[in-house]
């Protein structure tokens, strides 16, 4: 019975079954119930006078020990004082550089005064509408006042091009994966209780390396082609991802092509303030013909970019919780790729070197066939074929 009764209930059945016994009837009651025995007592006084609780309580007002913020005058205000984003923003705030745990939070509160474990603040932080949160990734920083008429200028220039059958891609490089038996992101099927084994810590093995997925995707048939490099992410190693891309699959696909239409982040190797990107760019256009022209996103938008949910995003689907154990399973996994729609995806290994910190002087720069465009120029421009080509 004692399981299936209230606080008051069980007192009272207590002292019933005391009172039934007889002499010595407490002391048994106590030793077969844990039932302590002033609360068999204080039952058993119930029962003799007929004292009655209001209504929806097991105890009479007043009854019971004072409530932590009864007992604690200040501890909520304190509580909320902690957790406040501006205060924790305080430098003199004393959870201003460690993390907002029950212990911390119970530690600082004590130094204030108040005597309060954690299992308590844990308590008192649910009541106030608080839970464990991770990060969101929502804000994109400062907006750039022209971000909207940019988004429009590239969405034209690009439907221009499609609907002229000229190519229109979209690039960028996905980040760096470590070669190896390394932990990887996401969960995958496998036997209960054999989970894939791989190392402890995520230190580069120095003879696999690393791998550098460059991307170009096809804005038009919906179909990607991926280079993995394996030294530097430089502007060399973007324009020969897409020269890799044009030889291989544009080529054939645009036949009359005379421009090509790159879409492209504001950052990186292929940043629009990167002089090596525009002279590799010129090589680009002298070695194929088309004129290039190129529209950056807008600062703070890469994941705007068309590669990022089109191909990288299906990608990573592909590859969660495979262990990227050597360059040929990076390849497979990517050239694996495919969507209900349609997308394919082919791969490239890429071991050439690309060195980094190459320097291009104004004389170099100067040799580059720019023609800015009226709207920000400095982000949409078209470099085309140099009349000498030496």
């Amino acid at each position: 019975m004692k399981g299936l009764l209230d606080e008051r209930s069980r007192r009272r059945w207590a002292a019933a079954e005391a009172r039934s016994a007889g002499p010595g009837g407490i002391a048994a009651v106590v030793r077969a119930t844990d039932v302590s025995e002033s609360t068999v007592r204080r039952g058993l006084l119930e029962l003799e006078t007929g004292e009655e609780v209001e209504a929806g309580r097991i105890r009479r007002a007043g009854a019971g020990r004072p409530g932590i913020l009864e007992r604690e005058p200040g501890l909520s205000k304190a509580l909320d004082g902690l957790i406040d984003p501006a205060t924790r923003g305080d430098p003199q705030s004393p959870l201003r550089w460690t993390s907002k745990s029950g212990t911390k939070l119970a530690e600082a509160l004590r130094g204030m005064g108040h005597e309060v474990v954690a299992r308590t603040v844990l308590r008192l932080l649910k009541a106030k509408g608080y839970s464990l949160q991770a990060n969101e990734k929502s804000r994109e920083g400062a907006q750039h006042p022209d971000r909207d008429a940019q988004f429009e200028h590239i969405n034209d220039v690009v439907a221009a091009a499609i609907a002229a059958d000229q190519p229109a891609i979209s690039i960028d490089s996905k980040k760096r994966e470590l070669v190896g038996d390394f932990k990887a992101v996401g969960r995958e099927l496998e036997p209960s209780g054999k989970p894939v084994k791989v190392r402890t810590h995520d230190f580069k093995d120095k003879q696999l390396g690393h791998a550098i997925p460059f991307g170009v995707y096809d804005l038009a048939s919906d179909e990607g082609w991926v280079n993995v490099g394996i030294d530097g992410n430089t502007a060399e190693f973007a324009v020969n991802s897409i020269l890799g891309w044009w030889e291989h699959l544009g080529r054939e696909r645009y036949p009359n092509a005379a421009t090509l239409t790159i879409t492209a982040d504001c950052g990186g190797a292929n940043s629009h303030r990167v002089r090596l990107w525009k002279l590799e760019l010129q090589r680009l256009a002298n070695a194929t013909g088309l004129q290039i022209v190129v529209c950056h996103f807008p600062p703070g938008t890469s994941k705007w970019n068309k590669i990022e949910h089109r191909l990288f995003s299906f990608m990573s689907l592909n590859w969660r919780g495979k262990p990227l154990v050597s360059h040929e399973v990076i390849i497979n996994l990517i050239s694996a790729t495919t969507t209900s729609t349609g997308l394919t995806v082919h791969a490239n290994l890429d071991t050439r070197p690309y060195p980094t910190r190459i320097e291009v002087t104004d004389e170099q720069l100067a040799t580059v066939n720019i023609t800015r465009h009226d709207f920000h120029g400095d982000w949409n421009y078209t470099i085309r074929p140099s009349l000498n080509k030496s």
